[in-house]
């Protein structure tokens, strides 16, 4: 469009040039001719004759000089918007691709250059730029993955040298009373920081993207093992758990990192509730959905009316809501952190939403597994009520 106005204008410009020319020639007088208010008489006569003729011929090219102009203008208006169009088109192509390709690129691609050929012109120079800030921000990913896992890593000594302590001086002939109950509480907070610390090698290993086991995996198997394993913490607050689960419900990934997934989601969901409560579990396969097919993993609890924008914050790590959540003191942050990490390796989302009645609803979904890789007999449904 702009170059076809840029084109009109010009050829505007030039049409009325033309015109106000050809004007001007037509108003010059003939030499010969008569004073004003004298008649011609005889060869002056003859010579007005003619200039009238020439003036006529003159003016009825003039007009058909306009017309064929205009008529020109329009179809030259109509050829600059093709042409402009497959200009621009040619000169806004590496661009196109350059955006494309940077789209294509995230943290979990970061080592992919655009690599733009050709001359050293403003385009290269800008894939360059591209290359250079991606280069950047690989080297500032990995440093930061790496740090989180070595320092995890190192960690752990320390925290063995000190559990071994402990139990050498527990282990003595009659110890201390003081020196047992000591010994107990710095167990819980040793326990504490292995969490801390098996939370921190998780979300590194999830955040990095990188799964070399993807395989296919029962998101209804991996949540009836969570509920088996936990059955007394359940059973300790008098839960009442709902189950739905489809065995069709089936994604393919890592098995270890899909099986922390569940079990962070309904770690979450007992001990962020209240004694009594209840949990309402589901797996769905996303069959007849409008949208792109998902797997999900459905976890819904009752409790107190929540805030959906600190909701929205707890997927970052050592996020909590209030004091007045059941048991948030004893949790380390990042729970939903790390479930936010492996869904987002996955290809999947995760939505936490607020319960009007009170509650949370979190929703895993994710991409499913081909039916061709399921192991048979993997359809059906089973649920029911603990």
């Amino acid at each position: 469009m702009l170059y076809a106005t840029v084109f009109l204008a010009s050829g505007i410009g030039l049409i009325g040039l033309i015109y106000l020319f050809s004007r001007s020639d037509m108003t010059r007088s003939v030499p010969g001719e008569p004073p004003p208010g004298e008649p011609a008489t005889g060869v002056a006569q003859h010579v007005l004759d003619l200039e009238r003729q020439l003036a006529e011929v003159h003016a009825q090219q003039s007009r058909q000089l306009l017309f064929g102009s205009l008529i020109a203008i329009v179809v030259m208006a109509a050829v600059s918007l093709l042409l402009g169009r497959i200009l621009a088109g040619h000169v806004l192509r590496p661009l196109r691709l350059i955006t494309a390709a940077t789209r294509r690129i995230s943290a979990d691609n970061l080592d992919q250059r655009l690599a733009v050929a050709g001359p050293a012109d403003e385009v290269k120079e800008l894939a360059d730029t591209v290359d250079g800030l991606l280069a950047r921000l690989e080297a500032s990913f990995a440093a930061q993955r790496r740090f989180v896992a070595n320092a995890s890593h190192e960690l752990r000594t320390p925290l063995t040298t000190i559990r071994a302590s402990l139990d050498v001086a527990v282990a003595k002939p009659q110890p201390a009373a003081q020196t047992v109950a000591l010994a107990g509480r710095v167990r819980t907070e040793l326990d504490r920081v292995d969490r801390l610390l098996e939370g921190f090698l998780v979300l590194a290993r999830a955040q990095h993207g990188v799964l070399p086991d993807r395989v296919p995996v029962s998101l209804a198997e991996l949540a009836g093992e969570a509920l088996a394993a936990r059955a007394d913490a359940i059973a300790g607050k008098n839960l009442a758990v709902e189950g739905e689960l489809t065995s069709k419900a089936w994604t393919r990934g890592s098995p270890a990192l899909l099986s922390r997934l569940v079990q962070n989601v309904i770690d979450n969901a007992i001990v962020h509730n209240h004694e009594g409560g209840w949990i309402r579990l589901a797996t769905q396969d996303g069959a007849g959905a409008e949208e792109a097919p998902r797997s999900r993993l459905v976890v819904e609890t009752g409790g107190n009316v929540l805030d959906q924008d600190q909701v929205d914050r707890l997927t970052q790590p050592f996020e909590r809501l209030g004091a007045d959540r059941t048991g948030s003191q004893e949790s380390s942050g990042l729970g939903l952190s790390i479930v936010a990490a492996i869904v987002s390796a996955h290809g999947g989302s995760l939505d936490l939403r607020v319960r009007q009645e009170g509650g949370l609803k979190v929703t895993a979904a994710m991409p499913p597994a081909d039916a061709s890789d399921r192991p048979r007999g993997s359809h059906g449904s089973y649920g029911g009520t603990a």
